[in-house]
């Protein structure tokens, strides 16, 4: 199993590489080949097409993050998310792009639909609840307008944006539904 993290690891550097070059719609299977010097048949062994290539990055890159600390709760997992992004910030900028069947929007969108689930129980007080796909949502639209911005704000300013927020839109709805 090593040799076939080794080939993963080098396809996947190849395709960072070249998704910070151009458009992933552009780049093809030979191309993310010849960037590591493998063949067709390698990646096609290991990855169905260049959307699962995308989606298995940020998986492993993810659990390479979140198995170095432990969590006390959903805001420190979600800030994991934010610095994991900020650290390879062009690329996931790029793969927010990516519009399609298996895109990673879609793959990061059900990642973090549970995340928002915690959220909404937490966030929203005496039983008041919000469906956690809008908090998904909007997280989707922030996180890619952050990550497109041209003053970067560091991932704590902007986790402490999105907690505030959040907070207040809770307080707002359990407010109206008390009404």
């Amino acid at each position: 199993m090593p040799d076939a993290n080794i080939t993963k690891n080098a396809l996947a550097s190849s395709m960072k590489k070249l998704m910070k070059e151009k458009h992933f719609e552009k780049i093809s299977v030979i191309d993310i080949c010849e960037g590591c010097g493998m063949n067709r048949k390698s990646f096609y062994y290991h990855f169905k097409d260049k959307y699962d290539l995308v989606n298995w990055i940020f998986y492993t890159d993810f659990i390479k993050t979140a198995t170095q600390r432990s969590y006390t709760d959903g805001w420190d997992l979600l800030t994991a998310v934010v610095e994991l992004f900020s650290s390879d910030r062009s690329f996931y900028k790029a793969a927010l792009e990516i519009k399609g069947q298996n895109s990673f929007r879609d793959y990061f969108y059900e990642a973090t639909v549970p995340i928002f689930s915690m959220f909404s129980e937490v966030i929203l007080s005496d039983g008041a609840s919000l469906d956690p796909h809008y908090f998904t949502d909007a997280f989707l639209v922030i996180m890619y307008r952050w990550l497109s911005a041209e003053r970067e704000q560091t991932p704590e300013e902007f986790i402490d944006s999105l907690k505030r927020v959040l907070v207040k839109i809770g307080r707002d709805i359990s407010r109206s539904e008390d009404v």
